[in-house]
């Protein structure tokens, strides 16, 4: 009997490891791949007509710049549509005086940037129908970004190549020089760069990251944009490529914002994507693991799995406290197999953490540093403890810092 308590006990804690070891491996073959960089996809001609779709939800203060940045790069024909989301503030009419047509929405249930972009698109729609031509690709920026030359073309004229989303490398800037915000930036770095470039270098879709988005207008339509949840973009290109249209990556040019500066401001940010990243994890992710497994759907599965890795800085706690668990228990029964399945995950991790720190990472964040980050994980404790105890549903917008 006891033999049979022991076994079973051994299997769970072994499951349950290995559940934490699969995406430390996963990470670490992305950021092998990604210490080459691949050549860049062939350049493709730009499309007749191109419209950037920009939710903004009282951005009043900062949109003018984003439009401006944005009709530099359009041609006569294109179009800047600017969504004012349940604003209080003047955006509306800031966008309007630097030449981008506004409409408007309010809807106070209906809250989120899935639902602006989804109010946008039709609205685009409208406009086909009574203007007798639609846009060949929609484009969606976020209002308060900044876009390197040539972003708007490059990636709108891939959308329309392939048939398929387009995104472009999005990097977010520390606003201080502390080593909290810049171990922030640096797993920005590893999610949005390092592990997109690794998912390119193997043939396979990447994850949308909310801006710098490129749409064929087929798929625009079609997209189920209409959604409050609070990873709305992780969410949408796992659907788009469950549909058949999985996001290609586009490195070459970048959207680039900056984290909140304030307090509350970064407490807000992370919150909203911590949560919403793992509100997919636990309630998505196993259903659409299994579904594209089940349709031998390798690209989309591997998609998902890329879903299914934890924030870097969880992954890290619960790897610690597998470990220690699975010593704890090698020492009362002698059986290691766990233990050293645990080391495995662990030693993974950080050789893909400190692989990722030199290629991508070098000169924001020392080596050294590196061994001070356990306390920005511990920091981050309360944030995965209120996703169990009090888990933030509805989307918040972010306080800015003028």
């Amino acid at each position: 009997m006891l033999d049979t308590v022991l076994a079973v006990v051994n299997g769970l804690l072994l499951a349950g490891t290995a559940l934490l070891v699969l995406p430390a491996l996963l990470l670490l073959v992305q950021i092998v791949l990604a210490l080459r960089q691949p050549p860049p996809l062939p350049a493709q001609p730009r499309p007749a007509r191109i419209a950037v779709l920009i939710p903004a939800h009282n951005e009043g203060h900062g949109v003018r710049a984003t439009i401006m940045q944005t009709l530099s790069q359009l041609g006569p024909d294109d179009r800047v549509l600017v969504v004012a989301d349940n604003c209080n503030d003047d955006t509306a009419a800031q966008a309007r005086l630097v030449g981008a047509e506004v409409v408007e929405r309010h809807d106070a249930e209906r809250r989120g940037k899935g639902y602006a972009l989804d109010f946008g698109v039709r609205h685009l729609e409208m406009l086909a129908q009574h203007e007798g031509h639609s846009p060949d690709v929609v484009l969606v920026l976020d209002a308060d970004c900044v876009l390197s030359p040539g972003l708007i073309p490059r990636v709108a004229g891939l959308a329309q190549a392939h048939g398929r989303p387009v995104q472009a490398s999005y990097l977010m800037h520390a606003p201080t020089p502390g080593l909290k915000a810049r171990v922030a930036e640096f797993a920005m770095r590893v999610k949005n760069l390092a592990r997109s470039r690794g998912m390119f270098r193997l043939g396979l879709p990447c994850q949308l990251l909310g801006t710098g988005m490129a749409f064929p207008w087929a798929v625009a339509l079609r997209a189920p944009l209409a959604s409050g949840h609070l990873a709305e973009d992780m969410q949408l290109g796992v659907r788009l490529a469950r549909d058949g249209t999985p996001p290609l990556f586009c490195e070459d040019v970048l959207v680039t914002s900056v984290f909140a500066a304030s307090q509350e401001g970064e407490r807000s940010q992370r919150t909203r994507w911590e949560h919403g990243h793992l509100s997919l994890l636990v309630g998505e992710g196993p259903k659409l693991l299994w579904e594209a497994l089940r349709r031998g759907r390798l690209a989309q599965a591997m998609l998902v799995m890329d879903m299914l890795v934890p924030p870097l800085a969880l992954l890290a706690g619960l790897l610690v406290v597998a470990t220690l668990a699975q010593a704890i228990w090698a020492l009362l029964t002698g059986w290691v197999a766990g233990l050293v399945l645990a080391l495995l995950g662990v030693a993974a991790l950080l050789v893909a953490i400190v692989a990722a720190r030199h290629r991508f990472a070098a000169e924001l964040i020392g080596l050294g540093e590196l061994l001070k980050a356990p306390v920005y994980v511990l920091a981050k404790l309360p944030i995965y403890l209120s996703f169990v105890v009090r888990r933030q549903t509805e989307w918040v917008r972010t306080k800015r810092d003028h």
